[in-house]
């Protein structure tokens, strides 16, 4: 009998959403989830189809990628989501994606500036792109130092304000509350990236949203007093 079972479940069923959305395709992508009371992390497998995938194939491991329950090998960037985890004590899941926008502005080693009110409902500020791995982190760490490289690029900001962040020549890495909330922030920011690439295209000198008004829509949604939404949580 599977100890984790339920919560092994609970990451299959995150990455069918992934896959479902459209943001990964082939193997590429990965979710996974902590649980912060049992110290253990579930993820994906390396190179499993999504398609293909069953609550057996999810792989839990400690905080130092053990492996403590599952036959296969985890995914490829367990340590980075390892990383975040140990930086990151307010997340509650992780979500690495290669969709196409993003990724796009994370091989050109740019940050997605906030010029809109859409960016603004779900990233209270610039998505940060990371520095350039140097060759010695390449060489040695390479995964680890991705997460290690990402904490760096957000710096003081709160996670869950700007819950993502571009790896520079790579690709997006999301995160969130649970296992769902890191797919949809992984959603949106597919969505602002899109529409930040073509708003670029037709106004390339078009400046960034008032600091005004991003506090006013990111507070709206996810503010003390929040409006959006109804009293009891539904939508």
């Amino acid at each position: 009998m599977m100890k984790y079972s339920e919560f092994r479940k609970s990451v299959l069923d995150a990455n069918a959403a992934l896959y479902d959305s459209g943001l990964v395709i082939s193997t590429f992508g990965n979710v996974s989830a902590i649980d912060r009371e049992k110290g253990v992390v579930a993820i994906k497998p390396s190179g499993v189809s999504y398609s293909a995938m069953q609550v057996a194939d999810i792989v839990v491991t400690d905080l130092d990628g053990n492996i403590l329950e599952g036959t296969l090998r985890p995914s490829s960037d367990l340590d980075t989501h390892l990383e975040l985890y140990k930086s990151f004590k307010s997340i509650g899941a992780v979500v690495h994606t290669h969709s196409f926008f993003a990724t796009v502005w994370a091989q050109s080693g740019r940050g997605i500036p906030a010029m809109g009110t859409t960016h603004a409902d779900y990233f209270n500020g610039t998505i940060p792109v990371t520095r350039k791995l140097r060759d010695d982190e390449i060489k040695d760490g390479y995964v680890r130092n991705t997460g290690k490289v990402i904490i760096e690029a957000l710096g003081n900001n709160d996670p869950l304000s700007v819950p993502a962040a571009l790896v520079n020549d790579h690709g997006p890495f999301c995160w969130g509350t649970d296992a769902a909330d890191a797919v949809h922030n992984a959603e949106m920011l597919e969505a602002v990236a899109k529409i930040a690439f073509h708003s670029r295209q037709l106004n390339q000198d078009d400046p960034e949203i008032s600091g005004a008004l991003l506090d006013r829509h990111y507070q709206r949604k996810h503010g003390q007093s929040s409006t959006y939404g109804q009293p009891d949580g539904s939508k």
